[in-house]
């Protein structure tokens, strides 16, 4: 069935929107409404529009030339490889903790059991049988279902809160204490995700390539924009979500993983009636396991081809390497820290911050790679992106500036 074929040739941008679709609109954003209603919704939408084009880039040069970003970055200069090593071996670990900590704790709220560590460690082996036994194939078809009963779930919720609750405030406002500025940034810092998942989507889509015959750039650039838009959707559901039900309530967040779940479901409950519990416990739930289980992939593909690279020899079981150096290194860390008071919460301000200050290196080099005499003219990017292009890089150091000089 033509459909049938269509839906088949998607696929690595429903694997962005799943990266890009979890901590970031599910506490961040929920964060953004509770604390200023509507009030930064300019800032959502500006920093989804500044980080497009870095973003569009990475498939755009992948199906151009067959190769990966970091195969790019490598003909730009190796010192641009090593920099992309380093950054990612000193976050990697933080970030896959961040998400995996809230997908635990919202497992043990709807599931039961208080261990969030326990839940931690059930939810990271179920990943990695996922990645070693269906590898991106399986990942490709799971993904999709994901999206769909993700988007189903949440914009039901988003229905009975309006149908149940007072208006919420549309001023936009600008934060002025330093707590806010920290939360501003924290929340462009991971919208609709770090530009690091560019790299991520570059691979994905050779991985696609190789499994599906006939995909042009322009199916891929569409597939792109299908996953982009989705997740700008679902973020401004995410903010209404934390607006209408929780903004005027003068309730704080909790910084633990389990008591921000428990919290984030019985506020929805208590708000939109017992019936939808389960209805934004899948929300919830699909929002967070979806991106543990493509950044558990992601990482560690990327790493082993950067170390590929650097040392100019195939490694066969270098993503293998990889997968279980991220996995021991997380479960390591659930072990150790997870009891410790506030520690999500400072997880996830470090990694959204991070990602935000080195947004603009991922965003010069794929800028200067996609102009660059290794991209076919043809395929480079047309003057209106261009011009995107820089006002986001401008946006991008323009805020990063900012933060630095007013914390």
């Amino acid at each position: 069935m033509q459909w049938a074929k269509a839906i088949r040739k998607f696929g690595p941008g429903f694997l962005f929107a799943g990266a890009a679709i979890g901590v970031s609109h599910l506490v961040q954003s929920t964060r953004a409404g509770a604390d200023f209603g509507l009030g930064l919704l300019w800032a959502l939408l500006l920093i989804n529009i500044a980080k497009y084009p870095f973003f569009e880039f990475g498939p755009r040069y992948a199906m151009a030339t067959g190769e990966s970003l970091l195969e790019g970055y490598k003909k730009l200069g190796r010192p641009a490889l090593v920099a992309y090593f380093i950054i990612t071996l000193a976050t990697m670990f933080t970030i896959q903790t961040a998400v995996t900590i809230v997908t635990s704790g919202i497992a043990s709220s709807l599931f039961g059991g208080q261990d969030t560590a326990l839940w931690s460690a059930i939810i990271t082996g179920v990943c990695f049988l996922i990645l070693i036994l269906g590898r991106y194939r399986f990942l490709d078809t799971l993904m999709k279902i994901i999206i769909v009963c993700l988007t189903i779930s949440t914009l039901i919720a988003v229905a009975l809160a309006f149908k149940n609750t007072a208006d919420v405030s549309w001023a936009q406002q600008m934060p002025d204490t330093a707590v806010g500025i920290g939360f501003l940034i924290a929340f462009m810092g991971w919208m609709p995700a770090p530009l690091d998942i560019s790299i991520w989507h570059s691979m994905w889509t050779l991985e696609k390539k190789k499994i599906t015959a006939g995909i042009s750039a322009e199916q891929s650039r569409f597939d792109f924009n299908v996953g982009y838009i989705a997740t700008i959707v679902l973020a401004i559901c995410f903010l209404l979500l934390g607006g209408l039900v929780m903004y005027g309530s003068g309730a704080q967040f909790s910084s633990s993983g389990g008591a921000f779940a428990n919290q984030l479901i019985e506020m929805y409950t208590v708000n939109l009636g017992e019936g939808t519990r389960y209805i934004i416990g899948i929300a919830a739930l699909t929002t967070m396991f979806s991106t543990t289980l493509t950044t558990l992939d992601a990482s560690p593909r990327a790493m082993a081809q950067t170390t590929e690279l650097l040392r100019e020899r195939e490694m066969p079981k270098a993503y293998l390497t990889w997968l279980i150096i991220l996995v021991v290194g997380t479960t390591t860390i659930f072990i150790l820290l997870t009891r410790v008071e506030g520690l999500m919460g400072v997880l996830i301000q470090v990694a959204t911050v991070l990602s935000f200050l080195t947004a603009p290196f991922y965003a010069g080099l794929n800028m200067r790679l996609v102009t660059s005499k290794h991209m076919p003219e043809d395929h480079k990017p047309s003057k209106p992106l261009y011009l995107l292009a820089w006002i986001g890089m401008i946006t991008l150091i323009g805020f990063s500036i900012w933060y630095l000089f007013t914390i």
